[in-house]
């Protein structure tokens, strides 16, 4: 009887401890109450990627993505859970999983690759809204935490007037059509200098040099002569032969005012009634003597340049254009220029000339300014700094931190109100001091973003890449694992 009631205690013990522990899973070695407990923490924890919210897993681990390691997300209270399952309770409905190492693998429920990694959740808002305009990328979304994280910041696109700049540097140089080179009509020897180096500022009428020329001294003679003849016969009863000896000597006159021979000089031989040996070279215009040539005591001849003069009241300034920015210069355009080693001074004046080719060397256009220089504070073979301005009307103008170069194209992201970033391809036109012009693709008041550009572009590419692939014609379902029943 005792052995009876020990043996029903014992059974009794038994039955108690098998329904506390419960029954051992054969798949995963674990009991059915610890079972049970495993699987609800694996749904009700999710973890996810930091940089791609869009990956989750139902256990700690890397981003297959980025390799980034995966963080639990902040656990929301019972009522903040209840109101939002109220309020929008088809949000982040998932539309399908995909595999992480290849987008074109989908499944209808959660499963794993090959290599054990867990399919990605793709949700259809992000479906909705990943369509772009711009071929290549797509839509991206980002929470406002995400955004203060990136460092995302952005502008309005702002009408105001534009003004095409262009900066580049000029060299002076004299006004070829105010030089003058001075030259002899006869074959002469340097008697003297008057002006003996070179840089040397002369009057328009100061002598230059003194020239001996025999055949110069051979037509004094003949002056002289005509001179006499024509006193002798201005007594004459015959109208004939005084007006002979008044031609003759205005025929000789002549010859020496064709020989550049000042009248005040032929003058003075007339009063003098004596040849001289050597005749002055005067100058015709005022200005700085360039070059002197003349040597004393050279022979000179006719096609030699005894003194090169130049007026530098007026100067031309050659400034190097690119093509580039040749389709902004106009003839007419009023230039500034200023130069480094003259402080605060400024010179204005029109383009009058742009060349007709290209340097070959500096691959740029030159482009002619003309200013006045009657304070003759600029020297000719002078750099300066031209400013070109061009005024193009108004127009949109965004940073110049917005835009991307894509190479064959320029994009900026919209930042909308709905806080989504969308690309948008743009034509950009002129280069302005405080950013750049657009010609399309953006409208006043757009707000544009301006920092980590390059990180939303990288993100809407990836983004446009995954959602273009097409799904498979069958899905594929992961077959659960052979024996793992209770």
């Amino acid at each position: 009887m005792r052995d009876t009631t020990r043996i029903v205690w014992l059974l009794i013990a038994t039955v108690s401890l098998l329904a506390t522990a419960g029954f051992v899973c054969t798949a995963c070695g674990r009991s059915t109450a610890e079972h049970a407990g495993h699987s609800t923490l694996a749904e009700g924890t999710q973890y996810h990627c930091p940089m791609h919210p869009t990956y989750v897993s139902d256990k700690p681990g890397n981003c297959p993505i980025c390799g980034m390691k995966l963080v639990p997300p902040e656990a929301p209270s019972a009522a903040a859970s209840t109101t939002a399952q109220a309020t929008s309770p088809n949000q982040h409905t998932i539309a399908y999983y995909r595999s992480p190492m290849d987008p074109t693998v989908h499944s209808d429920r959660p499963a794993k690759d090959s290599m054990g990694m867990d399919f990605i959740p793709v949700y259809e808002d992000e479906l909705a809204g990943a369509a772009s305009s711009v071929a290549g990328r797509a839509v991206v979304a980002l929470a406002p935490e995400r955004r203060q994280m990136l460092g995302i910041r952005s502008e309005p696109v702002r009408q105001e007037p534009i003004e095409h700049v262009i900066r580049t540097v000029g060299r002076v140089t004299p006004d070829e059509t105010r030089i003058h080179h001075i030259h002899t009509k006869y074959d002469a020897y340097v008697e003297h200098l008057y002006v003996d180096f070179t840089g040397k500022f002369v009057k328009k009428g100061d002598h230059l040099v003194a020239l001996f020329s025999p055949e110069l001294l051979a037509t004094q003679e003949e002056y002289l002569l005509a001179l006499r003849a024509r006193d002798r016969l201005a007594a004459s009863d015959q109208p004939g032969v005084a007006k002979g000896g008044a031609d003759l000597l205005e025929a000789t006159r002549q010859r020496l005012l064709l020989w550049d021979i000042a009248p005040e000089d032929i003058d003075a031989i007339a009063r003098s009634g004596k040849p001289r040996r050597a005749l002055d070279l005067h100058s015709d215009v005022s200005g700085y003597v360039l070059q002197k040539n003349a040597i004393q005591g050279m022979r000179v001849m006719q096609a030699d340049t005894l003194f090169d003069i130049a007026d530098l009241s007026h100067l031309w300034v050659l400034a190097d254009v690119y093509v580039s920015d040749l389709s902004a210069i106009r003839l007419g355009m009023q230039a500034e220029v200023s130069a480094a080693y003259l402080p605060g001074q400024t010179w204005r004046g029109p383009v009058t000339y742009i060349a007709p080719t290209v340097d070959e060397k500096t691959r740029t256009i030159k482009v002619r300014v003309e200013v006045d220089n009657r304070d003759a504070a600029l020297k000719p073979d002078m750099f300066a700094d031209v400013l070109l301005k061009t005024d193009l009307g108004k127009g949109l103008v965004v940073p110049e931190s917005a835009v991307i170069d894509a190479g064959d194209r320029k994009l900026v992201f919209l930042d909308r109100a709905d806080g989504r970033l969308e690309p948008r391809q743009v034509q950009i036109g002129a280069t302005l001091p405080d950013g750049l012009q657009v010609l399309s693709g953006l409208a006043q008041g757009d707000r544009v973003v301006t920092s980590a550009n390059f990180l939303l572009d990288s993100e809407s590419s990836l983004k446009a890449a995954i959602s273009t692939m097409a799904a498979p014609p069958a899905s594929i379902a992961p077959a659960p694992p052979a024996g793992h029943q209770h």
